[in-house]
């Protein structure tokens, strides 16, 4: 197998997949142009704000991309590129896609809320806390792995002292980026431009940003670099989305079409040979491929994040319902394709079959600069611009995961129609979006300092369990509201089964520590078990509320009694 071949082979994929398969799904479904979306009817300047398809479409994909469709398929590559290629091409389309484009969809016709409204409505109140806790706790773990990469990135000091230049760039650029990102959205927001004269100015400010970071590069260890990024989220998660949010997003949304066009040309170039086994086995350095490879490889195939995503951000800013198929479906299918490239890169780096070292990353990097080198362009140059990528698509997660967070926190302590002055003193300060953010973040940074390697299977494996508890409240919601949702049942089944799996071993292997072999350490191996533990918990209680939901008998008088939102929501189909 060639890099040309594999990536020919993924694109007619996961583009005959968005013609027919997306396509499908919105008629079945059904999609009206002629609604008023939440985005106007709840209009806020805050959450609320009506964009550009290429404006959502830019934040979408930014915010979805992260590092997580370079880092898994790197790492579970170690099974061979076979199975990695299945599950990305069947992952993203079956799973990932639908999860995307149904979780847009649900939020869209309820009011622009998110899955955890959904799960209230269409399951109970009780469901809804269980889901808000848990959405919470996995936003806590998502902070904390990728501001630990996002800090490693910008880190300008090497392990020995040396200057580290690429990674100094990329902290400079992002700084600019923060600050341009500012004035960008105040000039969409106040000037209104064409959508030309958007992008063009939008290009001239990532263009001037990046030369400039090349030129002066910031030398900071990583430590206060964490700092840094704890204290930008902080303001990003509560600063309204068009002034930060939309803008950072869409100028990085050029820099990852960039980087993509950049490895695209670079494979064609190049023609990689990938030089890793088709299939390696089933058990790899003591890791089974169930379910490892399914947790590993979470973003470029099906991610639960990327749910709290459509519903909890997206979604308030759809401006005609026919732009969720391309914005939802659309973004997931080409992020399963920049998870393909990421195994090309891999597989081309590879020696003699066996894995490459490095951090994903700089794999990444490094496996794009020597493709483009080929044809005599400096490597040095596009291994600063790739690093730099996947540093901004970290930190647009981080945006966006410390609203959510945020926000998530905030609903949990929430009831429907109690207004503020008739809340206790205590709900009031748990309900403050600065008292929310603040905890949200504090709990983060704890984690943090343990740095990702400790985090990272437990995300993995909290992520694939949102996904299925979103998949099973999505189900639900389509029953309910008359819409065929069988689609979902196998997804929502085999990702039960996957989590489930995996946070299982996470237990054992905490408990083995703790009770056989004692060498059981509290700060990491104690936060995984408690962890865990409770995610376990509160899936199993979510899915048991959603399950009898879905498949349970309803009474004739329940079937016929709908709530006020309910009402709303059929009537507005």
């Amino acid at each position: 197998m060639n890099g040309i071949t594999m990536m020919v082979i993924s694109a007619v994929a996961l583009g005959l997949a968005y013609l027919t398969y997306g396509r499908w799904l919105a008629k079945k479904w059904g999609i009206d142009p002629n609604a008023k979306t939440p985005a106007y009817e709840f209009e806020d300047g805050i959450d609320y704000v009506p964009a550009k398809p290429g404006v959502v479409f830019g934040h979408q994909f930014a915010s979805i991309a992260g590092a997580g469709p370079i880092n898994g398929p790197i790492i579970a590559a170690m099974f061979g590129w076979l199975p990695v290629m299945l599950w990305i091409l069947l992952g993203g389309i079956f799973f990932g896609a639908v999860q995307d484009f149904a979780s847009m969809y649900a939020s869209v016709k309820n009011k622009g809320r998110s899955v955890g409204y959904i799960i209230e409505l269409y399951i109970g109140k009780t469901g809804k806390r269980l889901f808000l806790l848990f959405v919470w706790l996995f936003s806590i773990l998502v902070v904390a792995a990728f501001a630990d990469i996002v800090a490693g990135t910008f880190n300008g000091l090497n392990a020995d002292g040396s200057l580290n230049t690429a990674n100094a760039s990329t902290a400079t650029t992002s700084l600019l980026f923060i600050g341009t990102a500012v004035f960008y959205g105040f000039f969409l927001r106040k000037k209104n431009p064409s959508s030309l004269v958007s992008n063009l100015v939008g290009l001239g400010l990532l263009v001037g940003a990046i030369a400039l970071g090349l030129l002066f590069p910031v030398y900071i260890a990583k430590t206060p670099w964490l700092y840094f990024v704890f204290a930008y989220i902080f303001v990003a998660s509560i600063t309204p989305v068009w002034a930060l949010l939309q803008p950072r997003d869409y100028l990085n949304s050029f820099l990852l079409v960039a980087m993509m066009a950049f490895a695209f040309f670079g494979i064609l170039f190049a023609n990689p040979s990938i030089e890793l086994p088709a299939y390696t086995g089933f058990v790899v350095g003591g890791n089974m491929m169930f379910p490892v490879l399914f947790v590993t490889i979470a973003c470029g195939a099906v991610s639960g994040f990327h749910s709290l995503i459509a519903s909890g951000t997206s979604s308030k800013q759809i401006q005609n319902e026919r732009n969720m198929l391309p914005i939802s479906f659309g973004s997931m299918l080409l992020e399963s394709f920049l998870a393909i490239i990421a195994l090309i890169t891999v597989g081309a780096m590879a020696k003699g079959g066996q894995m490459p070292t490095g951090t994903p990353p700089v794999i990444f990097a490094s496996a794009i600069a020597g493709f483009l080198g080929t044809v005599g362009i400096p490597e040095s140059a596009i291994f600063t611009l790739i690093t730099l990528a996947v540093s901004a698509f970290a930190l647009t997660s981080l945006d966006s995961v410390a609203r959510i967070g945020r926000l998530s926190f905030q609903e949990l302590f929430t009831t429907e129609g109690v207004e503020a002055e008739d809340q206790t003193p205590l709900i009031r300060l748990f309900t403050n979006k600065y008292f929310a953010t603040l905890i949200t973040l504090f709990l983060s940074y704890l984690l943090a300092v343990l740095g990702y390697q400790n985090i990272w299977p437990l995300f993995g494996s909290a992520n694939q369990l949102l996904s299925a508890l979103a998949l099973i409240s999505l189900a639900v919601f389509l029953k309910k509201t008359k819409r065929e949702g069988f689609m979902l049942w196998g997804p929502m089944t085999i990702m039960l089964a996957v989590t489930f799996t995996a946070l299982g071993q996470i237990i054992y292997k905490a408990l083995n520590k703790l009770l056989v072999t004692g060498d059981f350490v509290v700060m990491s191996d104690g936060l995984q078990l408690v962890f865990a533990i409770l995610l376990v918990g509160l899936g199993f209680l979510v899915a048991v509320s959603g399950f009898k939901k879905l498949f349970g008998k309803e009474s004739p008088a329940a079937a016929h009694q709908k709530s006020p939102e309910e009402k709303v929501a059929y009537a507005r189909d």
